[in-house]
């Protein structure tokens, strides 16, 4: 009878379970499950680390979803950046799950999924703000919030242990773009019928005071257009909808038309205007192709590239290699976005080269034209004390602002008992009774994509992508007569991004040498395998070349037998 209880209890508890972001900023994945049944919350990636080398981006690992692919229940996305859904197609190659969203994140998710060619087999589900939806044993309502795109929602799911609210990516904008009041009432209304668990964004968990209002934003771009003589050229995130409408709005004031550049801000500017979450005035769009037939007091350019990224339109403007846009003296730049954590270096050498080229350049950190999407501390108190909950789970931030949303939270009255920071893989399991406690830990980390490859890459391949990119790579060919034991032909070598040969003979011809003893000594020994010949070979030579140089290039021997 008491092993039959305590399985029952086990059965009822509800598990929170991070396979992304915490303890990062990306790749946002939470599941929530109950009685066997999982409610999967965001399906995002990340941006590579410096290290990274040659990685286009990075997913959560879902082993653990695809173990337990038949107890997904649904898939809800909060919004459509790219750290929410951007994993979403290569999710839906493993499992199969009815997907929630708003209208603009679907209609961003359409385009993702189409280029996969998956959004036949998709389905979609539309919700919006003050929505309620049943899925499996959750009851969920979709609360509207403020961020730096259009239809976020927070969810305070309903559940049979508790109601348990996660606030999205948001801000409380008292001054939003498009009067999108976030819902403040719903809130605390959520907050009087009793939270058992918040789960709320740590983004900006160090930042003292309020975030800057997004109309404030507006008006710095007025005030810059104002003063411009020449090409406005604006750099944003693809995805800020509100930042481009503000853009179009004052290029219309001030009698400007406007061209869009890049291919993600392209589809993204066709999709908003579509759905109608982007007003262009008939007329005032112009094609590429047509830039430099308009008068450059009357043109504005609305661009990506704020971070920096090499093959980003506007870096390849700066470097001068677009084939369609150039920079002129006079123009002013207008970089409308802050820049993320590891991206400094490269933002700053593109401001250089765009200043060197006579543009002006505005940039956040001495001006107003970019306000950051997620809540500063004052705004995180108040969401802890509108939703009073008994328990507080800080998320989306690095380790630092997890801790620092953890003190906030004890600030305004959460024990901190009461506060759990967890790692991705983490198991927090709330009891019937109301108690919460760690379960354990299931299979979490990361999955690198490049190309067209999933998951191939891993720390074997980085090391010697690293050690390629610091050291460079020596080949040594040496052909073998396995019959009688001698050297046919070789030991050639042959480097790249080691040293330049002609300035170096004399270096690899000891190298050579050196190769050339070590086979000798093989054949002496009566080694004729290749393989022990090969690690004899590498073994000597590396040596040789740290001795002479101080370097560790990658050694690839080759031995061919005839």
């Amino acid at each position: 009878m008491s092993k039959n209880k305590n399985k029952k209890n086990k059965k009822n508890k509800l598990s929170i379970i991070p396979l992304g972001g915490v303890g990062e900023i990306g790749k946002n994945m939470t599941l929530i499950e109950y009685d066997g049944q999982i409610l999967i919350i965001d399906a995002g990636l990340a941006f590579p680390e410096e290290e990274m080398l040659g990685i286009d981006f990075v997913i959560p690992d879902i082993t653990y979803l695809k173990e337990n692919k038949n107890k997904i229940c649904g898939l809800v996305l909060t919004h459509g950046h790219e750290d929410h859904i951007g994993a979403l197609p290569y999710v839906l190659k493993e499992i199969d799950s009815v997907i929630y969203g708003t209208r603009l994140t679907l209609g961003l998710v359409e385009g993702r999924l189409r280029e996969h060619r998956l959004l036949s087999e998709a389905s979609l589900r539309c919700v919006k703000a003050g929505d309620k939806v049943d899925i499996g044993p959750f009851t969920i309502e979709f609360i509207r919030v403020s961020h730096s795109i259009a239809d976020v929602v927070a969810l305070a799911i309903s559940t049979p242990v508790g109601i348990i609210v996660h606030t999205a990516d948001f801000k409380f904008d008292q001054t939003p773009v498009f009067a999108e009041m976030p819902d403040f009432g719903k809130f605390a209304e959520i907050g009087q019928r009793g939270v058992l668990c918040l789960l709320s964004d740590s983004t900006n968990a160090e930042r003292p005071g309020y975030t800057m209002s997004e109309r404030d934003v507006g008006e710095a771009f007025e005030e810059q257009f104002s003063r411009a003589r020449q090409r406005i050229i604006v750099a944003t995130f693809a995805s800020n909808i509100y930042r481009i409408q503000q853009v179009i709005d004052a290029s219309q004031k001030f009698g400007r038309r406007i061209a869009v550049i890049g291919r993600s801000l392209e589809n993204t500017v066709e999709i908003a205007s579509t759905l109608g979450y982007l007003e262009i005035p008939d007329g005032m769009l112009v094609p590429t192709e047509e830039v430099d037939k308009i008068r450059a007091d009357k043109l504005t350019i609305i661009t990506t590239g704020t971070q920096g990224e090499p093959m980003s339109a506007l870096t390849r403007m700066a470097m001068a290699t677009h084939k369609k846009v150039g920079i002129r003296p006079g123009d002013t730049i207008i970089i409308s976005a802050s820049p993320i954590p590891g991206n400094e270096k490269s933002i700053g050498r593109t401001i250089n080269h765009l200043f060197r080229q006579g543009a002006d350049v505005v940039y956040d950190k001495f001006s107003c034209v970019h306000a950051s999407g997620h809540a500063s501390q004052e705004e995180l108190k108040l969401m802890i004390n509108l939703t009073c909950p008994k328990y507080f789970v800080p998320v989306h931030g690095e380790y630092r602002h997890l801790v620092k949303h953890a003190q906030l939270a004890e600030q305004v009255g959460i024990p901190e008992e009461n506060t759990f920071i967890l790692e991705n893989g983490d198991v927090l399991e709330l009891e019937p009774s109301g108690r919460a406690v760690r379960g354990g830990k299931i299979e979490a980390g990361q999955v690198l994509v490049d190309g067209l490859g999933v998951g191939d890459v891993g720390n074997i391949v980085l090391r010697d992508r690293k050690v390629l990119a610091q050291d460079g790579i020596m080949v040594v060919v040496v052909t073998i007569d396995k019959q009688i034991g001698n050297v046919v032909a070789g030991p050639d070598i042959v480097s790249r991004g080691f040293v330049y040969v002609r300035e170096s003979e004399e270096l690899i011809k000891e190298a050579e040498a050196e190769v050339g003893e070590v086979i000798s000594q093989c054949i002496a020994d009566g080694v004729t395998e290749w393989h022990p010949i090969k690690n004899k070979i590498r073994e000597s030579l590396a040596t040789f070349i740290y001795q002479k140089i101080r370097r560790r290039p990658m050694i690839l021997p080759i031995v061919m037998e005839v």
